[in-house]
């Protein structure tokens, strides 16, 4: 069974799914095998590809979305060379060679005579399987038509040589594994080893930075810095900070939409993890991915000892931050840590006390850019409700929509972006 017999290839999550498949197309016609068993195990087979394709949102050839999944999910000595574009001719490509011998074989099975020996047709549902609009619950969309263009490409291949080359191109654009297949990660610890892992987050708001209406100075000094950092130049730390339901947060989510073709990754870390943050950077540093360490909320009462851990990462620690790894976070707070009246010098509780509120000033001061998300005032509020009404075709004459919009915001948080939102939401919810 060609499985077994792959090298590079040969652990998958997959692997038994594959296998059965493999013994069926090899063994349908073998008479030492009992004929119900074989139809049993092909039925049993078939559905649990079914099951998978649902859950990973494949469409068209379910068994070469498959075989594709093992190709792009599959972290191993070549596809991470390719993945760095430091692939070189030679052993490692010869390997790999041998297993795609083995996967086009697969790719090229055809069924017509394994449905003909049973009488049936599921593997021709198999092979033209219609999704109409449904999206699985592992990858974004976006990501989902990305592999089928991949599945096609490869299911057209002539040879193993172009079957490779589409390969390595997919791993140098898109990458491999969790992180060539996910935008945002968050992270877990596992409970008896204390091992850190990156998990990724299986799905993610879609909003792009057009969603987000005004703002934008703020979004165009927030777009210069990720352009510098995903092109190699030099980038800062980033705080986004101000009022609640600016817009802070979905900034940032909408950065990593926007740019994920390009290589951009999130990484969302909370408070309680930041003694984690050494050993993440770890295992992201020698990874072909501009990552975001993205915090959202960020602030700390004056008790609270995180935020050491925190400026020793941003700077100052003995090793060097990488350079494909950034700083994004977002906070209500300038300064991000809570200071107190008895901090003035008029009021010294603290022999040093210069010191102590330098020491609290310096986090926020390690943040290289800095961007202030200010509430709206009225007229402002009233054109973020009317081009929403727009986009969400609301048919209401504009004093009117002004008039219930003022009412909504007085009694649900006050002028906001946010506040704005939720009140088309309601208009829609009640129309």
């Amino acid at each position: 069974m060609y499985v077994d017999e792959l090298l590079l290839y040969r652990k998958s999550k997959f692997q038994e799914i594959i296998r059965n498949i493999n013994w069926i197309y090899d063994n349908y016609d073998n008479e030492y095998y009992n004929d119900e068993d074989k139809k049993n195990l092909l039925f049993d087979t078939v559905s649990d590809i079914f099951k998978i394709s649902a859950e990973y949102g494949l469409w068209g050839n379910l068994w070469h979305g498959m075989l594709t999944l093992l190709i792009a999910d599959n972290e191993n000595v070549y596809s991470l060379a390719a993945e760095f574009r430091t692939l070189s001719k030679g052993s490692i490509r010869n390997i790999a060679e041998h297993d795609f011998t083995l996967i086009k074989k697969m790719f090229d099975y055809d069924f017509t005579k394994v449905e003909e020996k049973f009488d049936i047709n599921i593997i021709s549902i198999l092979e033209n399987y219609d999704r109409k609009d449904e999206t699985g619950n592992i990858f974004d969309k976006e990501i989902e038509e990305k592999l089928h263009k991949v599945s096609i490409a490869l299911s057209k291949s002539l040879d193993v040589k172009s079957f490779a080359d589409i390969t390595e191109t997919f791993y140098a654009e898109y990458g491999v594994g969790k992180f060539g297949l996910h935008k945002a990660f968050a992270i877990s610890k596992e409970t008896v080893s204390s091992e850190i892992y990156i998990e990724p987050i299986t799905y993610v708001e879609s909003n792009k930075l057009s969603d987000i209406i005004g703002y934008d100075r703020q979004k165009e000094k927030l777009i210069a810095n990720t352009e510098a950092f995903i092109q190699g130049k030099a980038a800062n730390n980033v705080l986004l900070f101000g009022d609640s339901g600016t817009g802070k947060s979905s900034s940032i989510k909408a950065i990593m939409n926007e740019y994920y073709s390009k290589g951009l990754r999130l990484i969302e870390v909370y408070k309680h993890q930041f003694k984690e943050l050494s050993a993440v950077i770890r295992q992201i540093k020698d990874r072909n991915y501009k990552f975001i360490i993205y915090m959202d909320d960020l602030s700390f009462e004056d008790f609270e000892l995180e935020y050491k851990y925190l400026k020793a990462i941003i700077e100052g620690g003995l090793g060097e931050r990488p350079k494909n790894v950034l700083i994004y976070a977002t906070s209500n707070r300038r300064h991000l840590i809570r200071e107190k009246f008895s901090d003035k010098p008029s009021l010294e509780d603290d022999l040093h006390i210069r010191d102590t509120v330098q020491e609290k000033l310096s986090l926020a001061a390690r943040f290289g850019v800095t961007i202030y998300f200010a509430s709206p005032d009225k007229r402002e509020f009233e054109k973020i409700v009317r081009e929403l009404s727009i986009r969400y075709n609301i048919d209401m004459l504009e004093n009117e929509l002004f008039a219930e919009a003022n009412k909504w915001e007085l009694m649900h948080g006050g002028l906001s972006g946010r506040t704005a939102v939720q009140f088309i939401a309601h208009l829609l919810g009640n129309i």
